[in-house]
């Protein structure tokens, strides 16, 4: 297990693998962030809502119980008004 913190603790996770393969769950505290991706991403949101920008697209929201895929190779930008939790799957 790895503890990750990201832009000054305003984002923080838990890096894990299980039988479904490499994960990270989290917490991103209210602001606005961006994230590099190397692979594929399934974002879950766990708890709260996340707002969400793919390159070329306008905001989308996810709230909890619902997922959104990041490409590989992108940035994406993700914000919140309220701490938001979430399950992210690398594939």
């Amino acid at each position: 297990m790895k503890h990750n913190v990201y832009f000054e603790g305003g984002v923080q996770s838990l890096g894990f693998a299980d039988a479904a393969g490499n994960a990270s769950v989290g917490v991103i505290d209210p602001g606005e962030f961006s994230f590099g991706t190397s692979t594929e991403e399934v974002m879950s949101v766990v708890a709260g809502s996340l707002d969400y920008r793919l390159p070329g697209a306008g905001w989308a929201v996810a709230a909890a119980g619902q997922s959104f895929t990041v490409p590989a190779g992108i940035t994406f930008d993700v914000r919140t008004t309220a701490p938001a939790a979430y399950l992210c799957r690398y594939r």
